[in-house]
């Protein structure tokens, strides 16, 4: 059995701390009670780096971009990246989804998009699904008229039961593709996430749906 070098805690600590401060001190990442309330037109909830909403920002320089994501020290890497592109129409909030209200304030949408959640396949979690009806009811109040939730995702277990909450839920399915990069949907949908290039180099398909309150 390989010993346990201590050293190794303390420089993963390091490192922690190290992302942690480039998060504080980046000029585009904000904790939530530091977010001035500028409007909003995408927005992406959990956005781990944030790389996938930084490709969108480069696209579409008009449209003001949002990440979020609970994590500090994954949001400086797509803070980083965006610095690196000159851009300034994205920004990275720290924050959880049922802190939506708060952080859109009286801003609305355009788009909120949810890409590669965790799928907490045990029943008795599935109230901690990003896709189940008590933040899908969120996401309808947030998103302007006409606005438009999208959803990419490995699982499709995890796929098809969120379809189910959206339809209970009285969302349109305005777009639907269950293997996204062999469909002709737009070529934004297929921006790939960092999660995203492990799964497709693993053989899984990317499963996809834009959908409209009713």
């Amino acid at each position: 059995m390989s010993s346990v070098n201590p050293e190794d805690f303390i420089i993963t600590r390091k490192r922690k701390k190290y992302k942690f401060a480039l998060f504080a001190n980046s000029p585009l990442c904000f904790e939530l009670d530091e977010w001035d309330g500028q409007a909003i037109d995408v927005l992406e909830l959990g956005a781990g780096t944030g790389l996938f909403s930084v490709e969108l920002a480069s696209r579409y320089p008009d449209k003001v971009f949002v990440a979020v994501d609970v994590k500090a020290d994954r949001l400086q890497k797509g803070a980083q990246a965006a610095i690196e592109r000159g851009l300034v129409n994205i920004y990275f909030v720290r924050a959880r989804a049922d802190q939506l209200l708060d952080l859109v304030g009286e801003s609305r949408p355009a788009q909120l998009w949810l890409t590669f959640p965790d799928p907490f396949p045990k029943k008795r979690s599935a109230g901690r699904r990003m896709t189940h009806p008590t933040y899908l009811r969120i996401y309808g109040q947030i998103l302007r008229s006409g606005g438009s939730f999208y959803l990419k995702h490995d699982n499709r277990v995890f796929f098809n039961w969120s379809l189910e909450q959206l339809v209970a839920e009285h969302w349109n399915i305005e777009e639907l593709s269950f293997d996204l990069h062999d469909s002709e949907l737009s070529d934004d949908y297929k921006i790939e996430t960092t999660y995203e290039k492990r799964w497709l180099s693993e053989g899984f398909t990317t499963n996809f749906v834009r959908a409209s309150v009713k």
